[in-house]
């Protein structure tokens, strides 16, 4: 029997196994078998399977550019999974700077024996997130390392879009007396993964916020006064926070009462010791703005789903100290810091 026809065979057979092979990675038969049998079969039409680039026309006078990676494990959970999270992701740091994404690509590397039913879960995910947000997929990469040697499922994105000028929100724009907004509840995405994990034998009605933040930003992107804005992702609201005092030297002060945290996480973190803080969230935006626009930012977001929680949570002040400080306002009429992140709470969270 001839390699070719050898092959073939073995290409047919693909469509009957219920796990990636380590021959899937190779770039012959089976790569390209895998590719149209899950890739393909979801992708829009833009998809270029032919070439190891894709050329699109450009025609904006600003192009921007964001790439990112994606580990979370459990590769799926409550409200999302890793492919669905890697078009979110990559949407929204787009977003942040005011640019209205256009195209991705991802770069898939699997772990041989990693199931085929739950790959097609991750993909069906992923151009589900892609037609939502109104992008392209239209290059990737498929890798199959040897089983034990990666970590089931690992995404890489690499997203394109234009803006009409260069970044229009930027830290250097933030004043005193500027107001801190935040869109949702803070810490869903850490926790619901966390839980997933299934390592703590705690359970609770939690899923992750894993969304596109492009409706929150298209409310506000025209109005005069929004100096700042970002998803708190890794890190979640603490990192954030503390980049804004270091980079502008502005004291934060925050009203505890008013950072919104669901009930279910507060529960989690005080078991286990977690600062909700600190956790991830993946659908969430925190702006900074002008006090005069603040209470119309929020009732604007507040009529999306995404920003029904939204909140105002505190404001910019002049430093009191040798450098920024994040500062709390407690229930009981305290004042603390915020805990920075030292340590990797959750790794693999997103």
């Amino acid at each position: 029997m001839s390699t070719r026809t050898q092959a073939q065979q073995n290409s047919g057979a693909v469509t009957n196994q219920k796990s990636v092979q380590i021959a899937q990675g190779n770039g012959g038969l089976l790569t390209k078998e895998l590719i149209e049998s899950l890739f393909l079969s979801a992708a829009d039409k833009q998809l270029d399977t032919r070439h190891d680039s894709a050329t699109v026309a450009c025609e904006w006078p600003y192009l921007c550019m964001t790439t990112d990676s994606f580990v979370v494990t459990p590769a799926i959970f409550p409200g999302g999974n890793i492919g669905s999270l890697s078009v979110y992701g990559t949407v929204n740091d787009l977003a942040v700077v005011g640019a209205t994404p256009k195209y991705i690509s991802t770069a898939f590397i699997l772990e041989e024996g990693f199931p085929l039913e739950t790959l097609a879960t991750i993909v069906n995910g992923l151009y589900k997130a892609a037609l939502e947000t109104g992008v392209s997929v239209i290059t990737g990469d498929t890798k199959v390392v040897p089983k034990n040697a990666g970590g089931g499922v690992y995404i890489t994105s690499t997203g394109i879009g234009y803006a009409e000028s260069s970044p229009i929100w930027d830290t250097s724009l933030i004043r005193e007396g500027d107001v801190i907004l935040v869109s949702g509840t803070i810490g869903d995405h850490g926790a619901t993964v966390m839980l997933a994990r299934e390592e703590f034998g705690l359970g609770a009605e939690l899923k992750s916020d894993c969304a596109s933040v492009l409706p929150l930003v298209a409310l506000i992107k025209d109005f005069e006064g929004v100096r700042f804005l970002r998803d708190p992702t890794r890190g979640g609201l603490s990192v954030l926070l503390h980049d804004i005092v270091q980079e502008t030297g502005f004291d934060i002060q925050l009203d505890e009462s008013k950072i919104p945290i669901q009930p279910e996480v507060e529960s989690v973190c005080d078991i286990l010791g977690l600062d909700p803080h600190v956790l991830a969230c993946e659908g969430r935006l925190v702006a900074v703005v002008s006090p005069e626009i603040s209470d119309e930012v929020l009732n604007k977001w507040r009529n999306l789903d995404c920003g029904r929680g939204a909140e105002n949570i505190g404001i910019v002040k002049k430093c009191g100290g040798s450098k920024g400080r994040v500062l709390i306002s407690t229930s009981i009429g305290g004042c603390r810091m915020m805990n920075q992140l030292e340590e990797e709470a959750l790794p693999r969270i997103c």
